[in-house]
């Protein structure tokens, strides 16, 4: 049995989501998820313009969780990403949910994300924005994660932060310390307006209690985690923060799982490889195949839900302000962002030659073929070799599906 995220699910997920009520979403990942480059979904032709040689490859399914077909999705946000920061210092502050709200999340996923962003955005605005600190409007870059290392429930907020602002009387300011704010502040503030929203939210009927469970008791939850101590993690001030916009970057396309840590797969049991956090040594663990599948499946993210979050003077509607910046940090003007091509990609990964005709050395050019013929070989006389990507090379060489 193939060890990979669609080896398990292509051969286990029918029986398992028997009797189980999954939303459609699920549904709809899962085939992804177990089609991914085969012929399910469709093929696509690499022609040389000339007619000297052609491939025909299978599409990929794009699906935000597939490890398959993301490498090229991910560097298309990394470049784009670049574009926007600032050529100055900048922080990483991480924002972790107490697991007691874990049963929330599980039932109010949609709400619940969005409470953690509005409750991270407003905090580091509001402190940011004091005269006591920087006194100045900062970027905020933010990235949700809700997975561990071993595929454990764990919602957190991964967030960039530029080390300075615009002031209101439109003057660069840059921080003068090493840590951005005082992080208890930080943390009483995020409590507050963490459970702030929720109570909103329960008193306006948009959050309802569990199963089993009574308003009241709801409410008593939250007044035992006001009395408990949030972990907000401020690291110190990078040179630049394209070290941790990469690091984002790992998870906004592709999932919590990666094929390479896909040890072995049976028919009951899957076994993955992690980096344990304490001591940074590699474990392996094994998982029933329900365990893995349901552990997965739960870190989906809502249809049409961005994972990936921007305020201030990295929001999208604010390129006058960061070209002001942009001017007094002696850099230029952000330049208009276009897609990287598949090809470009390839020779970055140091394969050209796999967007080459090996005969006459022109780059090939990609054709859509319909599911209908894709079973239909005999349409040119062109040489024709039919490949399926096994490598990251080959994998990244698809440029999307029409």
């Amino acid at each position: 049995m193939e060890a990979s995220v669609r080896g398990v699910f292509s051969a286990h997920f029918k029986a398992w989501s028997q009797g189980r009520r999954l939303p459609l979403h699920h549904h709809k990942a899962a085939y992804a998820l177990a089609h991914c480059r085969t012929p399910a979904m469709g093929t696509h032709v690499q022609r040389c313009v000339h007619g000297h040689y052609e491939t025909v490859q299978f599409n990929a399914c794009r699906s935000r969780s597939c490890p398959r077909c993301s490498s090229l999705a991910r560097e298309r946000w990394v470049v784009a990403q670049q574009e926007k920061l600032l050529a100055c210092d900048h922080y990483h502050v991480v924002f972790t949910v107490p697991h007691e709200l874990l049963v929330l999340f599980g039932s109010h996923r949609k709400l619940m994300v969005d409470i953690l962003f509005r409750s991270v955005r407003e905090t580091l605005m509001t402190l940011l924005q004091d005269g006591r600190h920087l006194g100045a409007e900062p970027g905020l870059l933010m990235a949700l994660h809700t997975w561990g290392r071993n595929l454990s429930h764990h919602p957190h907020i991964h967030c960039l932060v530029s080390g300075g602002g615009l002031t209101v009387d439109g003057q660069w300011r840059a921080t003068k310390t090493a840590y951005l704010v005082p992080v208890r502040v930080v943390k009483a503030l995020y409590r507050g307006k963490f459970l702030g929203l929720l109570y909103d939210a329960v008193d306006e009927g948009a959050l309802c209690p569990a199963q089993g469970q009574c308003e009241q008791g709801l409410r008593r939850l939250f007044v035992a985690l006001a009395k408990k101590d949030w972990y907000v993690r401020l690291k110190e001030r990078y040179a630049h923060g394209q070290g941790v916009m990469k690091y984002l970057a790992r998870y906004v396309k592709g999932g919590p799982i990666s094929d390479t840590r896909v040890c072995r797969v049976d028919d009951t049991r899957v076994t993955f490889r992690y980096r344990d956090q304490r001591d940074g040594q590699r474990q392996g663990i094994t998982l029933s195949v329900g365990d893995f599948m349901g552990r997965l499946l739960w870190h989906l993210p809502e249809p049409y839900q961005h994972l990936v979050r921007t305020a201030g003077l990295y929001s999208n509607r604010a390129n006058k302000k960061r070209n002001a910046c942009r001017r007094q940090l002696n850099q230029g003007r952000e330049a208009v962002w276009a897609a990287l091509s598949w090809q470009a990609y390839l020779t970055r990964l140091g394969h050209r030659r796999n967007t080459l005709c090996p005969v006459c050395g022109t780059l090939l050019a990609v054709v859509p073929r319909s599911r209908q013929n894709q079973n239909s070989y005999k349409e040119r006389p062109a040489v024709k070799v039919f490949i399926q990507p096994t490598d990251e090379a080959d994998i990244a060489c698809e440029p999307q599906p029409p």
